[in-house]
């Protein structure tokens, strides 16, 4: 005779007490994340929460970026990024827990980080513990997972390579050569989704809020991007290393879309501004040396 004990261990049901609730959004980006000082799940991986779509919403109208593929955020610092390109639609918020349990449930928190306007370029300024208009000191600026913000120099590792902690946000704040109205900036935000373009100076990402960047792309304006190549090179949490390649080509992201952990950004002359500057230059001094011969040979010539 079969185990009855047995089969009723390995097939037993586990009721939970589950909440669910929709936000309406209107359109825009949203990060949804834990709000501070929540307490550590129990063996059983609750309290956690999910963030899906609303029943009947189209994957056209809301997207929804999780670590995990199926929405899960976890009890405590977790994030969820939402895009609702028609507004206002619904995402579901679903809470577990155990019965009977003394914890309290999951406590949100929901940003706005890009307007409906957004759409267009602009991006609106995130909250974060260090205020994104300051100048920082160096030519790059990084939110760096239980870090803070880091500065490097251009040429140097934003971050560290295999570090495995992520990068949240950056700002290019160069000196020298390129100013900071000459770049200007994305970050990778899910597959094939971009933020806004940033303008040099300002923060492009978050602030304590546990949400990575996925990648990043660095262009130059003007007559710096004539002058100039930005060279970007990049380290990503799965172990996936990409670059050097101009900046102004397609962003730099993991094809399993790992947080990103690291990135350089060297400046290299281009060679054929390098050539025609050097050539322009000989030019005007044969120019300049041929020019008392002549004055020479025509006296000659009168004299004669």
């Amino acid at each position: 005779m079969p185990d009855t004990k047995q089969e009723q261990g390995e097939n037993r049901v586990i009721d939970l007490k589950a909440g669910a609730h929709v936000m309406m959004l209107d359109a825009g980006v949203y990060c949804v994340f834990h709000a501070p000082g929540q307490t550590p799940p129990g063996r059983s991986g609750l309290p956690g929460v999910r963030i899906t779509r609303a029943p009947g919403v189209s994957p056209d109208v809301v997207e929804v970026s999780t670590f995990e593929t199926d929405g899960w955020m976890g009890s405590m610092n977790g994030a969820a990024l939402v895009r609702v390109h028609q507004g206002p639609s619904g995402v579901m918020v679903t809470t577990y827990q155990e019965i009977g349990s003394e914890q309290e449930g999951p406590r949100l928190q929901v940003m706005r980080l890009i307007d409906s306007r957004a759409e267009g370029g602009e991006a609106t300024e995130l909250p974060s513990g260090t205020p994104a208009d300051k100048a920082a000191v160096g030519d790059v600026t990084a939110h760096v997972q239980r870090q803070g913000d880091v500065n490097c120099q251009l040429g140097d590792w934003v971050g560290t390579p295999g570090s495995q902690l992520w990068i949240e946000g950056f700002s290019v704040n160069a000196t020298g050569p390129l100013k900071t109205d000459d770049v200007e900036y994305q970050a990778v935000l899910g597959r094939g989704w971009l933020s806004p373009w940033v303008e040099g100076g300002k923060f492009c990402g978050s602030r304590g809020m546990s949400l990575p960047i996925l990648g990043l792309r660095v262009r130059l304006k003007g007559e710096k991007a004539e002058q100039w190549s930005l060279r970007v090179s990049a380290s990503f949490t799965d172990g996936t290393r990409l670059g050097p390649v101009d900046g102004a080509e397609d962003a730099l992201e993991a094809e399993s879309l790992a947080p990103l952990e690291g990135f350089r950004l060297e400046l290299i002359p281009v060679e054929g501004a390098a050539v025609e500057k050097a050539s322009k230059k000989e030019s005007s001094s044969r120019k300049a040396s041929s020019s008392p011969v002549r004055k020479t040979d025509k006296r000659r010539t009168r004299r004669q």
